[in-house]
């Protein structure tokens, strides 16, 4: 399989967002939005999926997080799918269920190239909920669903159980990138073919 890196960036008036990923890294990550608690999402992103993801982002947060976080996630996408290429070989479908204490979360991916976000499961007033001092609730699934639409990704997350604000969005996090990395690997049964009866995705 050829090497699988891409780059994106998105300028605007309300953010300067600049991405590399590696498909095929280590899980290694260099993470700079001016979000805390994104930056930690997005290490997690990168860790479990053992994608090589930088990310510099500026964007005016003294406003709210709001642009930063969808333009940062909107570009990630771009960059994932100028990376995955033709997705020749590759899995394509990956699903994980991943635990945080009393938190659990359930992802599917299909690199399908038809882009398609369904989430299900969180509880009532979780959108409200302030982590971090900056980053609302809400912005989980902006963010996710955000990335999927613009990498081209059918996604279903469930959030099958949780309380803390905090492990829920890192359960979803990480669910998100155990089912991506399952996703993106390659199968060697495939012999290098695309993996769809229509010979394209």
């Amino acid at each position: 399989m050829a090497q699988r890196i891409g780059t994106a960036s998105r300028h605007t008036s309300e953010s300067k967002v600049d991405v590399t990923i590696d498909l095929d890294g280590t899980g290694k990550s260099d993470i700079s939005t001016g979000v805390p608690f994104y930056d930690h999402m997005l290490d997690a992103l990168a860790r479990h999926s053992l994608c090589d993801l930088t990310v510099k982002a500026e964007g005016d947060i003294e406003i709210d997080v709001h642009h930063t976080v969808e333009d940062t996630a909107i570009t990630i996408g771009w960059a994932l799918k100028d990376a995955v290429g033709d997705k020749a070989g590759i899995r394509r479908y990956g699903d994980a269920a991943v635990p945080l204490d009393e938190a659990l979360a359930q992802a599917v991916v299909d690199i399908s190239g038809r882009p398609y976000f369904v989430h299900t499961g969180e509880p009532e007033g979780f959108q409200y909920a302030m982590i971090g001092g900056h980053f609302t609730g809400s912005m989980v699934s902006h963010a996710l669903e955000s990335l999927s639409i613009n990498a081209g990704l059918t996604v279903h997350l469930t959030l099958v159980a949780g309380r803390d604000p905090h492990h829920i969005a890192e359960a979803e996090f990480k669910a998100f990138a155990r089912a991506l990395r399952m996703a993106l690997e390659a199968d060697p049964r495939t012999g290098g073919a695309i993996p769809s009866t229509k010979g394209a995705l």
